[in-house]
This record gives C-alpha cells, structure tokens and sequence, in this order.
C-alpha cells in the first residue's frame, strides 16, 4: 500500500509542475532539501529529510555535496580572494592561464578546434568551455578561444556558392559575372548583317547565337590568377611545415637515442607495455610559460646542462615527495593527455624533460620559475648548483 501512495504523490506533484528541486524523495514522500551554500550534507536523504551542518573552518561548499577543503595558491601566484565558507580560494594565473583546483597550479586555457567556438571563456577559476557552432554561426579558426561568428549573408546583388557550414563561412558570387550571355531579339538588327562593335558574335549550327562579353573574360583571368597563387602559397605553407616537423622529430629522435642507447629511427619508452611515442606527437599547442614574474631568467638551455645534473634533475622529481614530473608538466604547458602519455614509459620525468628541452625557450630560468610554482625548491636548488660544463647561449 505505501509504494502505491509514494508513486501517487509523485505523480501528483509532476502534474501540477510543483517539480521537486532535488530530485529525490523520502520514503513518506517528501521531497528532500538541498544544503544551502556554506552548508554541508552531514545524513543523506533517506527514512527522513537532509541534514546539513555548517562547513568547518578550511572548507567550503557552494550549495551541492559535502564541504570541500580550501585551495592553496601556488608559489608566486598572488591571491585574489581568500577562501570562505561558501567560495573556494581564488588565485590570479597570468593570462591565458587559469587555476586548475584539483592540481593546485596555473593550467593554459584550453582552446577550440575548428567548428567549435568558445561557450564560457576561460577565467581565474574555470577553462574554457567549447561547443559545436550553432546553425547560422561559423568558426574557420584552429585553436581559439572565441565564440562562434555569424553567418555571412549574401546581397540580392549576389548568388550563394557554397552554404554556411560550422567549419566555414558562407561564400558568394557577384551575379553579373557572366561567361555567356544570350543577346537581345533586336541587338542582331543594331549594325548592319546583325552584328554588335563592342561583342564576338558566336553561332552554333542549328542552335541560337551568343555573345561573348570582353569584360567578363578579364575578370574571368583575374578570379583565376588570385585562386592560382592562393594553391600556390598554400603549397609553399604545407611544405615548410612538413620541413619543420621532420627537423624537429630528426633533434628529438636523436637525443633520445643518445639518453636510451636506442635507434632514432622510434623512440620506445621502457617499459612491459612497449609503447612507442611519435616524437611529432609530442609537440605542445601551448607557449610554457606560468606567471607575470617569469620575464627575466637564466637565459642557459636545459639542453646544455651537465648529463649528471640532469639525472639528478630527474632523480629528484621521480621519487618526488610531494609534487613530482606531472606538476611539472602541467607547470610548463603540457596537457594531460600528453602527460599520461609520458606516464607509460619507465622513466617519465626523463621523458618529459628531454620532450621540453626540444622546444624553443626552454631555458634553466623557466625551469626554475616553473618548479618554484609548484613548490620544489629541493629540485631548483640541485637545478641552479654550481658545476662546470653548461655552456651560455
């Protein structure tokens, strides 16, 4: 019998629109209350309705769930607004950076793929939220962190080439580009025998005649001329790419060839699982940089730095008590599809540092900036150590 009166009310309450804001209800029926901002969930909703108590000094809760402990501000990141029992801490990351809570660093903010164009942009303490263009709304744009743009509509003075996609913009053509033009019934009668000064008059056997317009066939020149040097640079542009990335993927074979004793021709992670990395693959979107303080530095390359420091380097963040080679990565730009990557390799710390040292920039005083940020001093001190063999560049 109560099951029976249980779906009754429920089907009562649905009909009228009195909809229940929790969405679940107690065993006699009644709809369970939601924790106000502040204010943790301490007894479930059950045999009776949520019992929530006030958030304990260090936590916060904004309204859902159980009280959550505060966030710390990352070394030399300044503090916006302390945390409260109904606000988490809020840090100020440079720009293009924002603060990933779960980490405790200055992530880079995503950006959006072609088609997709920015919902919530990134701020101080969320990423950037992106969303497939909307019918009417386009994004030609590879990584941006803009939203969708409208469509372009075409003059009654123009014809639609091509709609309006959410990966292109709609393209137009002016209507009075004609290649053919059929002339007037009395234009043959104009000039003696039929024929018009300014126009080459073209018969067809057994078929009506054409004009052919000298205008039109310069504009058709000029469209073609244009279109040929847009395939032209085009080509130019996808060669010098391909010449980079290959460069590029030859100094990382290479070097990680001279560290692991292997082949440059793959670069193969130690490991059981015996996963290959495409060093190409590799290669960040992201410019590694963290906060406003990092401008000048140590201008000496990673690269250059002794063999033995380096594996102290590694070593280091490796056993890493506390933040180790991921908070690193995050620190300098690295995604973390790209660090979990790393992470399948026997030693990902070497990975990852040797990934970095193959990028323009990567300096010991960015390094350091980014290892004072996630608060490492142990790992900057073994870094800045006084030793012979690093050569200045």
């Amino acid at each position: 019998m109560r099951p029976f009166v249980i779906c009754a009310l429920l089907l009562l309450k649905i009909t009228l629109g009195d909809a229940c804001p929790s969405g679940k209800l107690t065993e006699s029926g009644q709809c369970c209350s939601l924790c106000p901002a502040g204010f943790g969930v301490e007894v479930e909703c059950g045999k009776e309705d949520t019992k929530c108590a006030p958030c304990p000094q260090g936590t916060f809760s904004s309204g859902v769930g159980p009280c959550l402990p505060c966030a710390k501000c990352p070394h030399s990141v300044p503090m916006v607004a302390s945390c409260s029992a109904t606000q988490n801490t809020q840090c100020e990351c440079d720009t293009g950076f924002f603060f990933w809570e779960p980490q405790s660093v200055c992530a880079p903010c995503s950006k959006c793929p072609i088609g997709q164009g920015a919902d919530r942009e990134c701020s101080l303490q969320e990423d950037t939220r992106c969303q497939l263009c909307a019918p009417g709304t386009f994004s030609e744009a590879q990584y941006t962190t803009k939203p969708c743009q409208t469509c372009t509509q075409c003059s009654d003075s123009e014809v639609e080439i091509r709609p309006c996609m959410p990966n292109s913009d709609t393209l137009c053509m002016d209507r009075k580009l004609h290649i053919l033009s059929r002339p007037a019934a009395t234009g043959a009668a104009a000039l003696p025998g039929g024929e018009d000064e300014d126009a080459e008059t073209t018969s067809v056997p057994g078929g009506p005649k054409f004009t052919q317009d000298e205008g039109s066939s310069n504009n058709i020149l000029v469209y073609v001329s244009v279109l040929a040097a847009l395939v032209l640079g085009l080509l130019v542009y996808v060669a010098y790419k391909c010449w980079r990335s290959c460069k590029q993927k030859k100094a990382l074979s290479k070097a990680r060839a001279a560290e692991l004793g292997t082949s440059p021709e793959g670069e193969k992670l130690q490991s059981d699982s015996g996963v290959f990395l495409d060093s190409c693959s590799l290669q960040d979107n992201q410019p590694s940089k963290g906060t406003k303080r990092d401008s000048k530095q140590d201008n000496r390359l990673y690269i250059n730095l002794p063999p033995h420091r380096q594996e102290e380097v590694e070593r280091l963040l490796q056993e890493g008590s506390g933040r180790g080679w991921r908070h690193l990565g995050a620190a300098l730009g690295y995604e973390s599809q790209q660090l979990d990557l790393f992470g399948h390799g026997e030693a990902p710390a070497r990975t990852l540092l040797s990934n970095w040292s193959q990028k323009e920039g990567s300096t010991l005083g960015l390094l350091s900036s980014a290892l004072a940020r996630i608060e490492r001093p142990d790992v900057e001190t073994a870094l800045n150590s006084p030793a012979q063999g690093v050569s200045v560049v």
